[in-house]
């Protein structure tokens, strides 16, 4: 009696240089099908957001470093906008691929081994992500929200909060038995990060050791960088940031890639 193959025997335990590009190709071009409705969704939430509370609660605070409460504010739907991109596609649209329609399974059996699949989706998440943080990007732009050149540069800032959290939405899709599962990542994690991470007002309003924790975390990193470039401003350490954020890219991505390989051994 014979036994099929493993597709994942002998396979690299690290994805080849662009062995993860014909996975993006592939995610990209389904997704084309429907870009438009894809874009304007992921504006719509943020921007109800932004002008609800930039304007709304703008009339009655006072200016935030130096700036409207509205401008302030834009720098965060932007970094948060990419974080819930990435982390959406990380999660419901990668479990489906890999749990659902079997997606994974078929790219499997030809050359390329699971480090490219994982990668491919990490990088094809961030490019969700940008799509999402350019596109409110350029609505904050029209609005008159930003200030100089220096803008341009927020776009590699959105590129790696992507990243980070597409590589983080990958260990949690990696452990998942199901959509639900999903909801526990998105209370415990994303809502409190959100939250003290500088989105919505200055960390300095924290506790200082609720205010500590949140300097650490990806989405303050991001922010850390976007705001002052809306501003026109080059952001104070920004080495330090851009570390962080490959930091945790680095490592979330490793530990992805091993628990979804121990997943699909099972």
């Amino acid at each position: 009696m014979t036994t099929a193959a493993n597709p994942m025997a002998g396979q690299p335990s690290s994805p080849a240089v662009f062995g993860w590009l014909p996975v993006w190709r592939r995610n990209f071009l389904v997704w084309r099908k429907l870009a438009l409705p894809s874009i304007l969704g992921n504006l719509a939430d943020p921007l109800i957001y932004m002008l609800g509370l930039g304007y709304g609660l703008g009339k009655l605070l006072p200016t935030i470093d130096g700036q409207p409460y509205v401008a302030f504010l834009a720098a965060g739907t932007v970094c948060a906008s990419t974080m819930n991109a990435a982390t959406f596609e990380a999660l419901y649209s990668a479990f489906s691929r890999m749990h659902v329609q079997k997606t994974w399974e078929a790219i499997l059996n030809t050359p390329l081994g699971l480090a490219d699949v994982v990668a491919g989706e990490l990088f094809w998440a961030a490019t969700k992500s940008l799509f999402s943080g350019a596109a409110i990007l350029l609505v904050i732009t029209g609005m008159g929200l930003t200030n100089g050149p220096l803008i341009l540069w927020a776009l590699p800032a959105i590129i790696l909060t992507g990243l980070a959290f597409a590589a983080l939405g990958l260990i949690w899709n990696a452990l998942a038995p199901s959509y639900d599962f999903f909801m526990y990542y998105f209370t415990l994690f994303i809502t409190p990060m959100t939250l003290i991470s500088g989105v919505f007002f200055p960390t300095d309003q924290l506790p200082g050791w609720l205010a500590a924790i949140g300097a650490w975390l990806p989405l303050a990193q991001g922010v850390a960088l976007v705001r002052p470039l809306l501003a026109g401003q080059i952001p104070a350490a920004a080495l330090i940031h851009i570390l962080a954020l490959l930091a945790t890219t680095a490592v979330a991505f490793a530990i992805a890639l091993r628990l979804t390989r121990r997943r699909l051994l099972k």
